[in-house]
């Protein structure tokens, strides 16, 4: 990606997130990018390509900061400290609740490609806790506890969801783990 695109992305990012991706037009973003509205467009011909750009590239963000903090600690504790990392982000200034919830919100249903991507990002997300427990069903549950953190923070303004949400977790986690006690110790599967 050239100068020019990584400029229009970084303005994006800042813009779409803080006041949403319809109150924000093309010539906005030249202008806080600093980048010609014919450099804009060769870049990106259509807006839409600037969100669909602008999640691609918060998703490897957002997942990658969030995998480096939660691999940063012991193994029997990484669940928890995903919850953990979720607290902080709840807490940073400007904090506006989940981008692909957001942008699918506005833009879904007529940009099946945006659908698309906040999709895949929220696979993506059920997919780590799947790494971290190796058990699909529990992945799911914990996804599910993240995904309503997010939003109780971002829609209540609580940053405190996430300490909750962590609680639930680690009563999950206690429940697999005793059920797969019980079924290696009794023999059943």
């Amino acid at each position: 990606m050239d100068e020019a695109a990584t400029r229009v992305l970084d303005a994006a990012e800042c813009l779409f997130y803080e006041r949403g991706i319809h109150a924000v037009g093309m010539d906005e973003l030249r202008s806080a990018s600093g980048v010609s509205l014919k450099r804009l467009y060769q870049c990106f011909p259509a807006k839409e390509q600037v969100v669909v750009a602008y999640l691609r590239r918060r998703h490897s963000r957002w997942l990658g900061e969030m995998r480096a903090f939660v691999e940063g600690h012991e193994p029997g504790s990484r669940v928890a400290a995903v919850f953990d990392w979720l607290d902080g982000w709840f807490r940073e200034p400007g904090f506006r609740g989940c981008a692909f919830v957001n942008s699918a919100g506005e833009m879904g249903a007529g940009s099946p490609v945006v659908l698309a991507v906040a999709r895949e990002h929220k696979v993506a997300v059920r997919g780590f806790f799947g790494e971290l427990t190796g058990d699909e069903t529990l992945a799911t549950q914990l996804s599910l506890l993240a995904e309503g953190a997010i939003t109780l923070a971002a829609v209540g303004g609580d940053p405190s969801a996430a300490c909750q949400a962590k609680d639930a977790a680690a009563v999950l986690v206690d429940q697999m783990l005793s059920s797969s006690r019980f079924r290696s110790k009794s023999g059943h599967r």
